[in-house]
């Protein structure tokens, strides 16, 4: 890996990006505390229980169909056949009767199918005069009926733990009567940033000042994670205050979250702080961007501390950040998942880095799947993200693309 020529500023003491996440993995621990909520307030929490059906669902067989319900044995194999209807059955209004061979009944979609019958003809393939119906053949015996337990039968476990739940989810908890599910507490994290040259929002800029830009993305990226956040402003650069923050933070919160004071020779309270208060280790990562990270603990506290450019933190949040919040959630870790597609931008580029470059997927006139860079990829480039929908992924032997080249691409979609 150090032989490559013309390499990116790849030193021996840098980490691989996998190697990087997964000391990072290995070293974060779930939340065990669980409460009870109601299903309604359960979206995107992660179950802390398998949950088990109660019941068939369907619990009764039905039908799929406003139609004719019948015995598939009367079906004609050819020709034509003529059955009397002697009775309607509506959802939630089942018939008591038992249906004859040479019988039917009118159903409607949800209609429990009555005694003797186990098909449906589609209304729109019946004639139908007063009280009989005339089918023809090609109809198939069981057709249009949905079973009882088809979806789920009783007993048959529904989620496992660990599952973060979605609104299909929550659809299918009501569809077993489950009023209430054990999930496990919100993760607590606290954000604050750092550095006299920032303003807030809606304040007016001062003499080299920029405004706080990275504190609003993480918070944001945070609250898609739906986690508790504590949002604990800017830190001004005063050793007290700064020393003061990362102790309220680390006492509150089960992560911090901070931006800057990260990179090789930085001058300012962050490192030295970090440094008198917890374990904290300050590394340079084989990526681009966000070369620098720190991660560690601060009393019980997991710490991350990434870069102060735009870009670099929003990487780093997702390629590092993220994956250890949903283990501490409870939830498994699942790598993003990689999609290969036509590039239709020529990238240049040195080896020696895993590189994320900014992409957007589209459609080309054929009906594939492309993308193309964004355009300029400068870690300070903070529209570079706003304009894509994906990063694409470039080895760190890579020398470039060619337009035209297959490229390894990772939605945005699939990082939350």
């Amino acid at each position: 890996m150090n032989k490559l020529k013309g390499c990116d500023d790849l030193a021996p003491n840098m980490l691989l990006v996998d190697q990087a996440k997964q000391k990072i993995l290995d070293s974060v621990s779930a939340v065990k505390e669980t409460e009870e909520v109601a299903i309604r307030d359960a979206l995107s929490r992660v179950l802390a229980e398998d949950v088990q059906s109660t019941i068939n669902v369907p619990s009764h067989t039905n039908s799929a169909m406003d139609g004719y319900a019948l015995a598939g044995a009367d079906l004609p194999s050819e020709g034509s056949l003529t059955l009397s209807v002697v009775g309607t059955v509506f959802a939630g209004a089942p018939l008591s009767l038992t249906v004859n061979s040479g019988e039917c009944v009118r159903i409607m979609t949800g209609g429990k199918i009555p005694e003797g019958t186990d098909t449906v003809i589609m209304q729109e393939h019946v004639s139908r005069t007063d009280d009989n119906i005339t089918i023809t053949a090609d109809h198939k015996t069981g057709q249009n009926v949905r079973q009882a337990g088809e979806d789920l039968a009783t007993g048959d476990t529904v989620f496992h733990v660990g599952k973060q739940l979605m609104p299909a989810d929550i659809g299918m908890l009501a569809s077993i009567g489950k009023p209430t599910v054990k999930v496990y507490r919100k993760l607590k994290v606290a954000l604050f940033s750092t550095g006299d040259e920032l303003c807030a929002v809606g304040e007016p800029l001062g003499d080299g000042q920029i405004y706080d830009s990275n504190r609003y993305t993480l918070y944001t990226m945070l609250k898609r994670l739906n986690v508790e956040i504590i949002d604990m402003g800017v830190i001004p650069d005063q050793r007290d205050l700064i020393e003061q923050a990362f102790q309220e933070g680390s006492n509150q919160a089960d992560v911090l979250v901070t931006s800057g004071g990260v990179s090789v020779g930085e001058a300012d309270y962050v490192k030295e702080t970090l440094e008198n208060l917890g374990q904290v280790g300050f590394w340079r990562i084989a990526m681009k961007p966000g070369k620098p990270l720190a991660f560690g603990k601060i009393n019980n506290c997991d710490f991350f501390g990434l870069p102060g450019n735009p870009v670099s933190a929003m990487v780093t949040f997702y390629q590092f950040v993220q994956p250890a919040l949903q283990q501490m959630m409870g939830m498994p870790h699942v790598k993003p998942l990689p999609l290969k597609m036509k590039c239709l931008s020529d990238i240049k580029r040195r080896p020696g880095r895993l590189e994320y470059q900014r992409g957007f997927i589209s459609t080309n006139e054929e009906g594939d799947a492309v993308v193309q860079s964004t355009g300029h990829q400068g870690s300070g480039i903070l529209s570079s993200m706003g304009n894509a929908n994906c990063f694409i992924v470039l080895p760190l032997e890579s020398e470039g693309v060619k337009a035209g080249e297959i490229v390894t691409v990772q939605p945005f979609s699939s990082l939350i």
